[in-house]
């Protein structure tokens, strides 16, 4: 139980982008190599949950360009693009923490 409870503090959930995310308590180098698989393997689930928040916010922005080529509004087409921009930027940072799954096995590979 202990383990777990230490797992489950090592993610933070993140607003922003939908999911939880890695926040480790002390350096991976410190971890044991039993609490970075536990770690690797909570990540895993996690990671596999990003292709479809990807999805839902690709919708998203195809209802706002929908809604930014019906807009004459100039604020409000400023808006638009605005919430459109944010959303991408959401799908970069969603596609690089998708990444991160290779980054850390080959730290973990390099100190095994």
């Amino acid at each position: 139980m202990k383990n777990e409870s230490w797992l489950l503090d090592q993610f933070v959930s993140d607003e922003r982008l939908g999911i939880d995310l890695p926040r480790l308590s002390v350096p991976w180098e410190q971890c044991s190599p039993e609490r970075q698989a536990a770690v690797i393997a909570r990540w895993e689930i996690i990671r596999g949950q990003i292709p479809d928040v990807i999805l839902r916010t690709e919708a998203v922005i195809r209802a706002k360009q929908g809604a930014l080529y019906e807009e004459e509004d100039f604020e409000a087409a400023c808006r638009l693009n605005g919430e459109i921009a944010e959303l991408a930027s959401r799908i970069n940072d969603l596609q690089i923490w998708y990444r991160t799954q290779q980054d850390m096995e080959d730290e973990t590979k390099r100190h095994s």
